[in-house]
Parts: structure tokens; sequence; C-alpha cells
């Protein structure tokens, strides 16, 4: 199991979880935006560049390699045809069966480079075309031996990511900082945003972010900070003698700047193990506690277990719902002890950690993800 998916772990069966826990089913997929309104990614992924127009046979040629569009009724045997390559090599190079069907627009990753097909048609008016058709003309003949390789597109490079066991799209999109919908734009997902294990998907270059700088109104110009010195002379610098001994250490209270995290928390660790990964707001949104397979996985705190899914590799996840609009969700479980509804107490076992050496634990007041260590015990 790609520890990764774990870090992302809402992602695939467990948004309909989450989203049933919710008071308007408003969850944002992608976990950038989960405050403030709908789906809101546009603050953590720059919208890439549109994807370049195909050839007349669908292929796209990057600089790193080419990919094919396929037609509607296309298997991988059929674009192996047009484009001049084993049906099996093309077939395994994509994780797919050659005679699997194909949606309209799906993307194969090309496993070597074929020669250059005709360029698409030009677009009324000397603009750029936007394929959304998987290309604007088929050609049904082969290309000519003397055909040179096409030219790199202008857009950057993208990077070719396989698909691992339990990977959505929404974890492929945070990996590499892209919007979830311009990678299913370059790949021609379907619209489930569903992916195979051992799938190569072509991942744009991310925009540049929008600049955040104070901006002033038309005409005028930006205002000119005051200079530190100018209200207030320089403090005069006292310098120690070189020799002189060192200030006394101060004295620490530890029981006035006891924390929550001390011993006072709410919650208490679902897992008895160290915490191998803390928590980072927008890059992972819980704690990675290390735990051998077959560890006992409790309740961190008493409530109702609010949802009990699985990711698309069956991996189950664990979310109960506590007072004060909080929830917490456990997974990397392999074996489940309760069911949904069931009322559990704080230390009850909920399951057993599976065989990826760690358990994911996160807690979440509403949809907003928060510090597991500053709430527990």
């Amino acid at each position: 199991m790609n520890r990764f998916h774990f870090r992302t772990v809402l992602g695939g069966a467990a948004l309909a979880a989450l989203a049933s826990c919710g008071a308007d089913g408003g969850f944002d997929p992608d976990l950038r935006g989960m405050m403030g309104g709908r789906v809101d990614t546009a603050a953590a992924a720059a919208a890439a560049g549109p994807r370049p127009a195909p050839d007349g046979r669908g292929v796209i040629s990057f600089g790193s390699g080419q990919v094919a569009l396929a037609q509607a009724g296309d298997t991988p045997a059929s674009v192996a045809a047009r484009l001049g390559l084993p049906a099996d090599e093309l077939a395994a190079h994509n994780a797919l069966p050659a005679d699997a069907p194909l949606l309209p627009g799906a993307v194969l990753v090309l496993p070597r480079a074929v020669a250059a097909g005709t360029a698409p048609a030009a677009a009324a008016g000397g603009g750029t075309t936007v394929v959304t058709d998987p290309f604007a003309t088929a050609a049904t003949a082969a290309p000519a031996a003397t055909a040179t390789p096409a030219a790199p597109a202008a857009t950057a490079d993208p990077q070719i990511h396989v698909v691992a066991a339990g990977e959505t799209a929404w974890a492929v999109a945070r990996r590499y900082n892209v919007s979830v919908q311009d990678l299913a734009s370059w790949n021609g997902l379907p619209g489930d945003m569903s992916l195979r294990t051992g799938q190569r998907l072509i991942v744009p270059q991310p925009g540049q972010t929008p600049d955040r700088l104070a901006t002033t109104a038309p005409g005028r110009g930006s205002p000119t900070p005051t200079p530190p010195s100018s209200t207030q002379p320089l403090p005069d610098e006292q310098t120690a003698q070189a020799g002189a001994p060192p200030p006394a250490a101060p004295t620490t209270d530890l029981g006035a700047t006891r924390t929550a995290a001390s011993g006072s928390g709410q919650f208490r660790m679902p897992v008895d193990g160290a915490i191998i990964r803390v928590y980072e707001k927008g890059r992972n949104d819980g704690i990675d506690i290390a735990a051998p397979s077959g560890t006992a996985v409790n309740a961190a705190g008493g409530g109702e277990v609010a949802a009990i899914t699985r990711d698309s590799s069956g991996v189950p996840i664990i979310v109960v719902r506590h007072e004060g609009d909080l929830m917490t969700v456990y997974t990397g479980l392999q074996d489940v002890g309760v069911a949904k509804g069931d009322s559990v107490t704080t230390g009850q076992s909920l399951g057993t950690s599976g065989n990826d050496g760690f358990v994911h634990f996160e807690i979440r007041r509403g949809f907003e993800s928060v510090d597991p260590e500053r709430m527990l015990n």
C-alpha cells in the first residue's frame, strides 16, 4: 500500500462518508478548501495550461515522450494498429487488456516514439483550437516512411505518474500541486475520476500562483513604508565584555506552561506507538502512528460511529462523531470490530492495524482538520 495514500486519506470512498457527516454535504474532495464555501482549490493549485492539440492520428508529442488519444469505439489494439505499434506492448504499458474499451479522449502513454502524423486543422480566425473531441480529423492512412518526428509542443513537458494501489485522482493532484480538474482534462478521466493500478497519467506543469501582494487603486502609487528610524532613535548598543559570566538560565514553571498535549486533552492516543509523521496543515491533515500489524486500534474518545467505508484497495476507514462538532478518523486498519451507528467509549477497540506499519489518525472540527497532538492526553 502506498504510504502517501494514507496521508491523503479522505479520498475515494471516504469522501461520501465524511460528506454524509456534514450539515449540507459541501465537502471539498481535493481537501484544499475545507472551509469557506464550495469547492475551492485555486489558492493551493495554480491552473495549468491547456493540453496541446493532437495530430491527425490523436498523437501529442512532448520533449519527454508521446501520448495517444482514443476515439469512440477504440481499444488499445485499435490505437496500436493506427500507430504501427504491437497491441500487447501498448496495452501492457498502460495496464490494460488489448481489447479493453476506451472512452473517447482517454489517454494512452506510448512505450516508444512513433513518426509524426498530419497536423490538426486550424480554428477559424487563426486561433488555437482547444480540442474536446479526441482529435479534429482522424487520419486513416499510415504516415509516410519519410515522416519526421513531431516537434515538441510549446507547453512545458508534463510528468508521467504510474498509479499505485489505492491512489485517487485527488491524491495524485495534491502530490504534484495541480488541480484535479487539470489532471482530469489532460488525461480524459471519466466523470467519477476512477483510476486503475498501473495506469500512466500525464501530469501537467502547474501554472504560476496568483500574486498575493497588496495593490493600490489605478493611478495611485504604492505607499512607501516609514523607515523604522525616522520616529525613534536607534537603541543604545550594550555589548558585554569578553569573558563576562553568562546570564543565569531562567527557571520554568512546567505546571503553568502545561498544554492540552501534556495530558489534559480531550482525546487519547488510538494506538500505543510513536508518532512517525506529525501534522502539517494542508499536507498531512493528521498524524501517522507506528503500529505493527495486528496492533489494537482504539477509540480516541467516546462517541458514535458515523461511517465505515473502504478505499479503492479495500482498506477500512472509520469515522467517529463526538460532542462539539468533532470527528476522529482512523485509517490503516485491516479488521473492523464495530459497525455504523454503534456507540463507543474511550479506549474501546475499533479493530486492528494493517500491514503498512502505521495507522493514520485525524481530528476534525466539522470538515476543518486540527492538530491531533494539541487535543491528545
